[in-house]
């Protein structure tokens, strides 16, 4: 059986609640639902849609880095995005940012978000697991400091 492993970096912010920025079991990374907040926890709230978007989705991609992935590694992504008409937008710089990459994808239209945040978005990836976390059997909390990535 593979260990399950945390994964977290300084590079998204920290949770707020009781959960963490990923898991990896296997070669499956889980990546919790990133809202558009700076890693160094300031909000986004009273920014543009596009601005929101494109710092929820540079959050997964900052967990899915330090797990050791890339975008061509995505299988499946989620966005909740408050109002439809948002959705070209959000298309617009999900493209952007994903390059090449075009993994499964489910955009939900929602009422509201947490702290009135327009976007959320969460994802699960097929990846190697990180180097330092092919360690021991039982669970490893692996943290990525922008520190180490220079």
């Amino acid at each position: 059986m593979s260990p399950v492993i945390t994964v977290n970096t300084d590079r998204a912010p920290r949770p707020a609640g009781h959960y963490v920025q990923a898991k990896l079991t296997g070669q499956q990374l889980y990546i919790s639902g990133q809202l558009p907040i700076r890693p160094d926890g300031a909000s986004l709230p009273d920014d543009s849609f596009a601005t929101q978007a494109g710092q929820a989705i540079d959050n997964m991609l900052a967990i899915l880095q330090a797990a050791g992935g890339t975008p061509s590694d995505l299988v499946r992504v989620t966005a909740y995005i408050v109002d439809v008409t948002n959705w070209p937008d959000f298309n617009q710089v999900f493209a952007a940012r994903l390059g090449e990459a075009r993994p499964a994808r489910t955009v939900v239209p929602v009422p509201e978000l947490h702290y009135g945040y327009l976007v959320e978005v969460d994802a699960i990836a097929t990846i190697e697991k990180h180097p330092s976390a092919v360690q021991e059997a039982n669970p490893v909390n692996v943290t990525v400091k922008e520190s180490e990535r220079r």
